[in-house]
């Protein structure tokens, strides 16, 4: 769905007068349905990331705060496993935070053990306003009906490499380049730079699940997944190949460099991974980097949708009024986009996209790759993430990172993988 749509939108708002209060929004502090009875009420919001993320988040609070004085915010983050494992003894204990960042394989899974506020209902009652999305994204939150989660950014698969390695190897990928050009690349760069073409993803269940789309099928299903033993077996067989033969990084090596990415390292010339990731590469490595397209099958369709980390609301919350205004102003208002910027991949709505101007060179190749996947009519619905979901995507990169490292074939790790994920999909 193009931009300009949402930019016309916009803009007939602003000439009607229309307004968030004006469309029926609850200012935060009024309590409506939230048990609040007119006092300040404190709400608890959790998130994972890195220091840098967590100087922003505050700095935003400090001016939701602000904006909102009887809404008190406290506050706390965790690295990612540390923060799930924590978030699974709140959960279980009855007593998660009230508004916390969440993930679209997270959503089936806390929908079932009824952690999740609908927040659907908040918006009937005017306290989330869910126009104004980009590319549909407001929609990227829904399961079976209920809104669960609201994207804060938006990120897309795509193929970040090295444009000193590849410039040297002279490849050059262009949209609807085939996955035999690429292999071809990885050829070149591998015989003229001497270096690995790819730093191996094939753990990586997001990239698999591209693969199967463009074969019209899914790494999932609504409740089971979307392909053969036998299809991921020759699938990692073909990645062994390709370790064996220096086309992919060497393992043992990528593991030596963790956390940095192989790519920065200098060990590969490319890496499949989300969009926005490429910051990380330019600040970690001593090159350039950019975002090359998906390659395909048919030279067009690369399976690609929009994902996005998402702010979710409990259901256990004695104040969904005020969550919803809490998540509402962190996806709308212009100077919290400008604080966050990319942080979380490109800002979810036309205010905060229009409000935050990237200056630096990275973020504005992140925007571009997204306008031009958008614009060239790309992005497709997302797949179903079932409950489970999480459990399976570690379990992918685990069997397929011991595969690369020799201790077991592709068709034992494809078994090892079936059985496991079978059983986190019936649990």
């Amino acid at each position: 769905m193009r931009m300009s749509r949402y930019m016309e939108r916009r803009s007939f708002l602003k000439a009607t007068g229309v307004t968030l209060a004006g469309a029926g929004l609850t200012a935060a502090g009024c309590g409506g349905g939230s048990g609040s009875s007119g006092g300040t009420v404190t709400i608890r919001y959790a998130w994972w990331g890195a220091d840098d993320r967590a100087k922003k988040i505050n700095e935003t609070i400090a001016l939701f705060e602000k904006k909102h004085p009887k809404i008190k915010v406290k506050t706390d983050f965790q690295q990612y496993a540390d923060f799930w494992k924590k978030f699974n003894t709140q959960a279980a204990g009855g007593n998660p935070p009230d508004v916390f960042q969440n993930a679209v394989g997270f959503l089936r899974k806390y929908d079932a053990k009824r952690v999740l506020l609908d927040l659907s209902q908040q918006a009937g009652k005017g306290n989330l306003d869910l126009r104004n999305f980009r590319a549909g994204l407001e929609k990227f939150g829904e399961v079976d009906g209920k809104l669960l989660g609201v994207p804060v950014g938006s990120n897309s698969m795509g193929y970040v490499i090295d444009e000193k390695v590849y410039e040297k190897a002279g490849v050059a990928p262009e949209p609807g380049w085939t996955w035999d050009e690429w292999r071809d690349g990885l050829v070149a760069i591998h015989d003229k730079g001497g270096t690995a073409g790819d730093s191996g993803a094939y753990g990586v269940m997001y990239l698999y699940d591209l693969i199967l789309r463009q074969q019209g099928k899914a790494f999932f299903t609504e409740k089971d997944l979307g392909f053969t033993e036998s299809e991921l077996a020759a699938y990692w067989d073909e990645a062994l190949k390709g370790v064996k033969s220096g086309l992919y990084a060497d393992q043992k090596k990528v593991e030596q460099v963790k956390p940095k990415s192989a790519l920065a390292a200098g060990l590969a010339g490319g890496e499949f991974t989300w969009d926005n990731f490429t910051a990380r590469y330019s600040a970690e490595g001593k090159s350039s980097y950019t975002i090359a397209p998906i390659p395909t099958l048919d030279g067009k369709r690369t399976g690609q949708y929009l994902g996005s980390l998402m702010l979710s609301g409990s259901a256990r919350t004695k104040h969904p009024a005020e969550v919803a205004a809490f998540i509402n102003f962190m996806v709308h208002d212009p100077e919290a986009g400008r604080i966050m910027g990319y942080d979380r991949g490109v800002l979810s709505t036309t205010e905060q996209y229009e409000a935050f101007q990237p200056t630096d060179p990275v973020s504005k190749k992140i925007a571009a790759y997204e306008q031009r996947i958008a614009d060239a009519g790309l992005l497709e619905p997302i797949t179903p993430h079932p409950a489970g979901a999480d459990i399976v995507e570690a379990a992918f990169l685990r069997i397929a990172g011991d595969m690369a490292l020799g201790k077991a074939s592709a068709a034992d790790s494809a078994k090892q993988f079936f059985t496991e994920a079978k059983t986190a999909l019936g649990a």
